[in-house]
């Protein structure tokens, strides 16, 4: 589903506004704002949920990442019923951080959770989430990073402009506030334990879901898809965010995390050989997936090690199964961890592919590749110094 905003009239209310307007000395347009506004209730509104805004290009309702810079690089958020697809670093060090924070601003935004882990209990994950950050802490991080590097005075400013380009406007809300879109995250500290027992998550432990005495007959999916599909489905469909059964309460959105997906640990050989016996075990589970999404408001983030996938034709259908695809590259261990051309970052962030919604063609991104560093606290995303002459088009 794709949970579009429309708003408008007919022409039959355009006529007769147009007739009121010439009785009362009053423009149709004038006539016009007070519905547009949504204080007449006979017209259609936008959907109203916590932590949620409409896209300005298409009206799609956009939920955020957790990372108000890679929100900004998607278009503006997540758009509610799709997948985004985060290709692991090889050492699995900053995808996990990006995981953390999509869960982190489910939480702080009141939307349902729901964590599947094949080697990680749920619950342990979520004791693991960074604490939301003060906006005026957030702004003061941002500075200190940029003057405590040596680093020649026009490239400072350079840095600045970037960096607050990525950066939303900060507002004096306190430390927590639902009202906003897109927070940020202090990675030194955890998630205040009461608001992790003042969330509603549902957590799935494929050890504890899978008897290894359990007879499997053959199937096109392993039995730790089949279990995991069948969990989302029945809380999709139990707590009514598939709009088959209205929830009782407000509207809400749930977040799917899905850690390391692909990997041996769910069953799946696809890492393991170039032609496995479940290799099209992964690329029906997206499918299946994406289809529950798309009738549904909700939201996944998968993470998966496609760096150990030998079959490209395999990544090729992953990638065409996803609607946005983000790859992390770890500087570590790597040539470019010493290269000093590099030394400001710890890897770089590519955007390989963002959603083509309610488009006949694929939308492309101005800026694909970027660095990335893990501060002290905060995770930031930046053009790196390679890139200078794209720095110089553009500012």
């Amino acid at each position: 589903m794709a949970a579009v905003a429309t708003c408008g009239g007919d022409a039959g209310s355009a006529g007769s506004a147009v007739a009121t307007g010439s009785k009362s000395n009053v423009t149709s347009f004038q006539r016009r704002g007070p519905r547009a506004s949504g204080t007449n209730d006979s017209g259609p509104r936008l959907v109203s949920i916590t932590g949620t805004r409409p896209s300005v290009r298409n009206g799609q309702l956009l939920v955020s990442t957790g990372l108000p810079a890679l929100d900004q690089l998607l278009g503006g958020g997540l758009a509610v019923g799709t997948v985004l697809l985060i290709e692991e670093d090889k050492y699995n060090i900053y995808s996990s951080l990006l995981f953390k924070y999509f869960l982190a601003e489910g939480i702080v935004n009141g939307h349902t959770l729901l964590v599947a882990s094949a080697n990680e209990d749920p619950a342990n994950i979520l004791q693991e989430l960074p604490a939301p950050l003060l906006d005026d802490n957030c702004k003061k991080e941002f500075d200190e990073d940029v003057y405590n590097h040596k680093t020649p005075e026009s490239n400072i400013k350079m840095k600045i402009a970037w960096r607050y380009q990525l950066l939303p406007k900060m507002e004096q809300i306190g430390p927590v506030s639902s009202s906003r879109f897109g927070h940020y995250y202090d990675a030194s500290k955890r998630i205040p334990q009461e608001l992790i027992e003042a969330s509603k998550w549902h957590g799935f432990f494929l050890p504890e879901k899978i008897s290894s005495t359990l007879k499997v007959e053959p199937c096109s999916l392993t039995h730790g898809y089949i279990k995991l599909l069948q969990f989302i489905q029945n809380i999709i469909y139990e707590e009514g965010f598939d709009g088959s059964n209205p929830q009782k309460k407000q509207k809400n959105i749930l977040r799917i995390g899905i850690q390391n997906l692909g990997s041996p640990l769910w069953g799946d050989d696809i890492c393991c050989t170039e032609n496995g016996d479940s290799s099209h075990s992964l690329t029906k589970f997206l499918y299946v997936l994406r289809g529950l999404l798309r009738t549904s408001l909700s939201v996944c983030i998968i993470t998966m090690p496609t760096h150990l996938i030998q079959n490209k034709a395999v990544i090729a259908h992953i990638t065409n199964l996803s609607d946005i695809v983000v790859g992390l590259e770890s500087f570590i261990g790597s040539e470019r961890e010493t290269n000093p051309l590099y030394k400001d970052y710890h890897g770089l962030i590519h955007i390989r592919q963002i959603p083509r919604l309610n488009n006949l063609v694929c939308d492309e991104s101005d800026v694909k590749d970027l660095g990335f560093k893990l501060k002290r606290k905060l995770f930031t995303i930046e053009l790196e110094s390679g890139f200078a002459s794209f720095h110089s088009a553009h500012f």
